[in-house]
């Protein structure tokens, strides 16, 4: 596990060479694993924008045992009174629950369907379908995901684009995101603006608000892959803004170690690049499996309603 400084450095080395590699980075950006794609161990596997048709033939088991409400809301008035002071204008609250399954982090690897799948030995599995930036042909791109509700509500996707509150938070990471690209691009501009994507699950299909960003790099950017991700990161999508405050927010409220989850990983081929923020995560913790997940805050926001978007997170889109 390389540490911090080393794990830009190495992007960049291997970006300068051209040689293809796979990476991982956690939130804080303080570990990850940087490792050229012909020395990959079968302890890791992954899957970057992937288009599966598996099925699973048998009935199997899903139990969550979230966070009580009045421990949550605890959490939840912690941040919303730095919302209300001005310390922050979106803040990412995420807990761990602990789920019950009789799937082995393998089988939840091979049969979940999403555009973004790791699992790094047999410490995680991450079913993530948010993108964090893909680089091609010269340009970087990021896809934000702000915005979830249940599809089975009627007029669901009207409600989603409605909802003052989702939307301030939507701008508020569009914005964030489009300031965090200009650090590294030229030319940023948002090319779709919230926009809706279909996620299925285990127990029912959820609708979640997302935006393009795109801007424009120079030609020798492989020369300093390390470099930008070491400006972009923390993702926006998973603090909040503005970001150096809202983590030291982040850290007081969660009171526990997100480690991998909400960092990011990826792959360069040598040209171009695809990368996720490992948001749907499942952790092995001393033989007990906790989802990790979450939401933003924002001052508009209601603790009950932010505590249930945080159970509702909790799922394997297995079906």
């Amino acid at each position: 596990m390389l540490a911090k400084h080393s794990i830009f450095n190495k992007m960049n080395e291997l970006g300068a060479a051209k040689v293809p590699f796979f990476f991982m980075i956690d939130f804080l950006k303080e570990n990850g694993e940087i490792i050229p794609l012909n020395e990959i161990s079968d302890e890791i596997k992954f899957e970057l924008n992937s288009i599966q048709n598996y099925s699973i033939n048998r009935s199997f088991l899903f139990d969550k045992f979230p966070i009580d409400f009045s421990d949550y809301q605890s959490k939840f008035k912690l941040v919303h009174d730095n919302l209300l002071f001005g310390n922050s204008y979106l803040t990412n609250l995420t807990y761990p629950t602990k789920i019950n399954t009789n799937l082995s982090l393998d089988e939840i690897y091979h049969f979940s369907e999403a555009k973004y799948k790791l699992k790094y030995k047999e410490n995680f599995v991450c079913f993530s379908p948010e993108r964090f930036v893909k680089i091609e042909n010269h340009h970087i791109f990021s896809n934000p995901m702000k915005g979830t509700i249940d599809a089975s509500i009627p007029n669901a996707k009207q409600i989603i684009l409605d909802d003052e509150k989702e939307a301030a938070e939507h701008a508020t990471i569009v914005d964030l995101i489009r300031n965090d690209l200009s650090l590294v691009a030229d030319n940023v501009e948002v090319i779709k603006y919230r926009y809706i994507d279909e996620l299925k699950t285990n127990d029912k299909t959820l609708l979640q608000v997302s935006s393009e960003i795109r801007g424009d790099l120079k030609v020798d950017f492989h020369e300093n892959i390390g470099t930008i991700f070491d400006k972009l990161l923390p993702a926006g999508s998973i603090c909040g803004a503005p970001k150096k405050k809202t983590i030291d927010i982040i850290l007081e409220a969660e009171d526990y170690d997100r480690k991998f989850y909400t960092g990011v990983f990826g792959v360069f081929d040598g040209e171009n690049l695809d990368s996720a923020v490992m948001i749907r995560f499942i952790e092995n913790d001393k033989n007990e499996l906790f989802f990790k997940s979450g939401g933003g805050i924002t001052a508009k926001s209601n603790a009950k309603a932010e505590y249930e978007e945080l159970i509702q997170k909790v799922y394997v889109p297995i079906y």
